[in-house]
């Protein structure tokens, strides 16, 4: 039997970007819990703003969420 790999991890980087961008040896998981606790948060209260795709950069003193939506609105409110 084969060994199935799943082609988004073959383009990323040449098609595809990451959906996270950071770095850090010794808080590695710190920071991969931080993600996923961010992501689940996003989509527990934006789960019907119709989300495609969430991504995260980090530096060592701010966190960029950039939010790729289908209804905007939702987001940010009816009077923007």
């Amino acid at each position: 039997m084969g060994q199935k790999v799943h082609p988004e991890s073959m383009r990323v980087g040449y098609i595809h970007d990451w959906k996270s961008t950071w770095f850090s040896e010794k808080e590695f998981s710190d920071y991969l819990l931080e993600d996923i606790h961010i992501r689940e948060h996003i989509d527990n209260k934006l789960a019907h703003a119709g989300l495609s795709d969430i991504t995260i950069r980090k530096n060592k003193s701010e966190v960029e969420v950039n939010i790729h939506t289908a209804r905007p609105g939702i987001v940010i409110g009816k009077s923007g």
